[in-house]
């Protein structure tokens, strides 16, 4: 297949796999995979295997940019890195093959610590602010959301930390889930609260007063 058929293919998005068969669905990952080997596409995404179901992760050149739950829809996922990144997207599980490694063995308990190259692009600078304080929270500690604000510059934030944290695309590897209120109660999470105590307990971190 030439560049020019890749990049014909890459223009109209991310194949949809849903109704195609056998063949055609061999074929479609077969050119993601060729696309993004040689640079053809902007992001590349798969999916990835969770204790709490079916994750999707998200890639750029730059690394790694989105990390969706269960719950959120595939397609829409799609479409907002597709509206604020690139139309240039791949399925190609093989690009995130790093990415599910560092999950799984953090899921099992023999991670600590997240080597992943992370793309900051989804995140405006105050959110940059508070989600690069939060991704120095060390495994098994916690902050809470007005040690975070003022961390990133804003003392009176808490708030809008808060907003910044749920708003977070890459959760459990930006450690969102370590930011709780002040007097220890867990707070929000974008993935639910049952997910938040699931992975502070993982870590350790859970304490009687938050069970």
């Amino acid at each position: 297949m030439t560049q020019e058929k890749i990049e014909q293919l890459l223009r109209r998005g991310a194949p949809d796999l849903q109704d195609a068969g056998g063949e055609a669905v061999a074929a479609a990952r077969r050119v993601s995979e060729r696309a993004a080997e040689e640079g053809f596409a902007d992001i590349s995404y798969a999916p990835v295997d969770s204790p709490f179901g079916t994750l999707h992760a998200a890639s750029t050149k730059r690394g790694l940019v989105r990390v969706a739950f269960p719950e959120e829809s595939i397609e829409s996922v799609l479409e907002r890195l597709a509206r604020r990144l690139s139309p240039r997207i791949v399925e190609a599980p093989a690009s995130l093959d790093p990415v599910k490694r560092e999950l799984d063995e953090y899921f099992a308990g023999r991670r600590r610590a997240f080597d992943l190259a992370l793309d900051w692009s989804l995140i405006g600078p105050f959110g940059r602010r508070v989600l690069r304080m939060t991704a120095a929270i060390p495994y098994g500690g916690h902050l809470s959301y007005a040690e975070i604000a003022a961390e990133a510059g804003s003392p009176r934030g808490a708030r809008a930390a808060g907003n910044a944290l749920g708003a977070n695309p890459i959760p459990i590897v930006i450690p969102c889930h370590r930011v709780l209120r002040s007097g220890g109660a867990l707070g929000g999470y974008g993935g639910g609260l049952d997910r938040k105590r699931y992975l502070l307990e993982l870590e350790g971190a859970l304490t009687p007063q938050l069970r």
